[in-house]
């Protein structure tokens, strides 16, 4: 992919998370995806809650919209309905989607809504300044739990995967050429496409970086198959704690929101018509 290509996504704005983020590797992969899938930016809405993974769409030259804590999937889910022409992503991070965002996460990814979404997964409240979020580990010492997180941790492949996304996938923010291609994906990919980006906090999170995340992953068992929520639930069960890097899950056969809306309302309009006509033969 050409540099020319990546930059026509990037706005005048300079990314403005710490050194060494993970986020930038994400931001990275998001260009390369968007590029490669060819649609300008006039065409493509980028939504995004609160926190650091939310400031994305501050430096994209799309549309962006930046909703208040924990409802960008809120946002995403009216946009791409009232308007399916466009590309929608959603991004955040593991507290705003998790957290305040929980119940808006659970009922985007069962209503399989036509758009990607993003979550940049540090497992900590990073904007904050460091307080436990619901990915954090078991006993991790924290601003909020200095005798030890006593809670476990989110799997939000899992939750993602169990709850009805027809497209899960998970990369690490270090490899922006693998976010690239599962971001790509999801783009391409009709219904909800859910990518989990392991992207460390270097600020407030320090035993968890790059080098420990790649240590702790591991790669699709040989010969997976990604039409089978089976088997992908079965890949996150005997993953014991690891991060399994790649495409998880994909239903080719997956009907969006936004079409079966359009069916229903198609549908109540033809039986009003219908009714209309024998009201009128009576009249």
């Amino acid at each position: 992919m050409s540099k020319e290509s990546t930059q026509t996504f990037r706005c005048s704005h300079k990314p403005t998370w710490c050194p060494g983020c993970g986020d930038y590797g994400v931001l990275n992969g998001v260009e390369r995806a968007m590029a490669e899938f060819g649609r300008p930016p006039h065409e493509i809405a980028v939504v995004a809650g609160i926190g650091c993974s939310s400031r994305m769409p501050f430096f994209l030259s799309t549309y962006g919209f930046h909703a208040v804590h924990g409802r960008g999937l809120c946002v995403a889910t009216g946009l791409k309905t009232a308007r399916p022409e466009l590309t929608v992503i959603a991004v955040g991070g593991d507290g705003d989607a998790l957290a305040i965002g929980g119940n808006h996460f659970f009922h985007a990814m069962r209503r399989n809504v036509d758009l990607t979404y993003i979550l940049m997964d540090n497992q900590i409240y990073g904007m904050t300044k460091g307080q436990t979020a619901p990915t954090s580990g078991h006993g991790i010492r924290t601003k909020s739990t200095p005798h030890g997180n006593p809670d476990m941790p989110v799997d939000p492949v899992w939750v993602a995967l169990s709850s009805g996304a027809t497209y899960v996938a998970q990369g690490l923010s270090s490899n922006p050429k693998q976010v690239a291609e599962l971001v790509l994906g999801g783009l391409l990919h009709r219904g909800m496409a859910f990518i989990n980006v392991l992207s460390p906090c270097v600020t407030f999170h320090k035993d968890v970086n790059k080098d420990t995340l790649k240590a702790a992953s591991s790669e699709l068992p040989a010969g997976h198959d990604v039409t089978s929520r089976g088997a992908a639930l079965n890949v996150l069960i005997e993953a014991d704690g690891s991060y399994p890097l790649g495409l998880i899950y994909k239903d080719p056969a997956s009907k969006p929101f936004d079409e079966r809306v359009a069916s229903t309302f198609s549908a109540r309009a033809e039986s009003r018509t219908v009714i209309e006509s024998l009201v009128a033969s009576y009249a």
